[in-house]
């Protein structure tokens, strides 16, 4: 069976501080498109509903615009950008870098349940 679905048309949209997820539920794939608005970051607008100190949902992701920095538990860190395909591990924050919205395509799987309120 075919499926297709529109980022136009979400599932579901979670609005957090500063951006919000559109998640489109398939067979097999949970896909997230995030947006960023200048000076989010996850630490501080989803640590909270979370409940955890780091983001804990492992990424697949591709920029299509805008910049973030991603920092992992352990203090590497990285910069992603317009056209970037990435893989994050649990246990890290990141943040939008510069005055540019930004959006990310995610294709882990984690979107599920990413800026979900829990219980």
């Amino acid at each position: 069976m075919i499926e297709v679905k529109n980022t136009g048309k979400p599932d579901e949209r979670r609005d957090f501080p500063r951006g919000h997820l559109d998640v489109l539920d398939l067979t097999g794939l949970n896909f997230g498109v995030a947006t960023f608005d200048p000076g989010w970051r996850w630490s501080e607008s989803l640590r909270e509903l979370a409940g955890t100190d780091s983001c804990q949902t492992h990424h697949n992701g591709y920029v299509l615009q805008g910049h973030l920095r991603i920092r992992m538990d352990d203090g590497e860190e990285a910069d992603v950008g317009p056209g970037d395909v990435f893989v994050v591990p649990p246990g890290h924050d990141a943040w939008v870098v510069g005055d540019e919205q930004v959006m990310v395509f995610d294709f882990a799987g984690g979107m599920a349940e990413y800026a979900k309120a829990k219980g």
